[in-house]
């Protein structure tokens, strides 16, 4: 059973910004998952969160936020938002003047993770197909998706600021790769590609 301040030491060792580790820091992991596994909330594993759906490895997490290259007062949109944790992290490195926004398509888990998010006053969660984004709310600085996908949805890229970047994990339901890209001319451009995840599928 590994402790909080062991999870941080051994993402430190591995390399990760001081702002993504004070994040990890400030975020209790254990109130996004069951009851029942919270003893192993500080493992470095995926952990079940019901409806054949995890909460991610930290260290896989720890990845997606640097490729991200998150700073202050940015407007962030995550699909597939889950349990809500990543929200919790973004928020603490975007601040209290940047915006998060999360898609959960199972409403059983945007109903909790709206819960689980509470204190947080710049999070909100919506309950529906991360397909078709959050238009109203667009464009998006950064979006990241935590989910496998097999190519970027178009809606999403739409909404997609000039020169932001989107986080996936692209590949088959077996094998994927999280790939940074970058919109430029209205086309994502691969910036930088970390094979051999696996990411529950994405729904839709």
């Amino acid at each position: 059973m590994s402790s909080k301040s062991q999870l941080i030491s051994s993402l430190k060792q591995k390399g990760f910004s001081k702002k993504i580790l004070n994040a990890f820091s400030k975020v209790p992991r254990e109130r996004f998952i069951p009851l029942q596994l919270r003893s192993h909330a500080y493992e470095d594993i995926a952990l079940s969160i019901g409806n054949s759906q995890t909460i991610s490895q930290p260290y896989t997490i720890a990845e997606m936020l640097s490729l991200l290259k998150l700073q202050k007062e940015q407007i962030v949109l995550e699909v597939g938002s889950g349990c809500g944790y990543v929200l919790a992290l973004l928020s603490e490195i975007v601040g209290e003047k940047g915006k998060i926004y999360g898609i959960e398509i199972i409403k059983e888990l945007a109903e909790n993770s709206k819960q689980n998010l509470k204190d947080y006053k710049n999070v909100e969660v919506y309950n529906k197909n991360g397909t078709e984004g959050l238009e109203k709310f667009s464009p998006f600085t950064k979006i990241l998706i935590s989910a496998a996908s097999k190519k970027v949805p178009e809606k999403l890229l739409e909404q997609l600021k000039d020169k932001g970047i989107l986080v996936a994990p692209i590949g088959n339901q077996y094998s994927q790769t999280l790939t940074s890209f970058q919109k430029i001319n209205n086309k994502l451009k691969i910036k930088k590609q970390l094979p051999g995840f696996i990411f529950v599928k994405f729904v839709d």
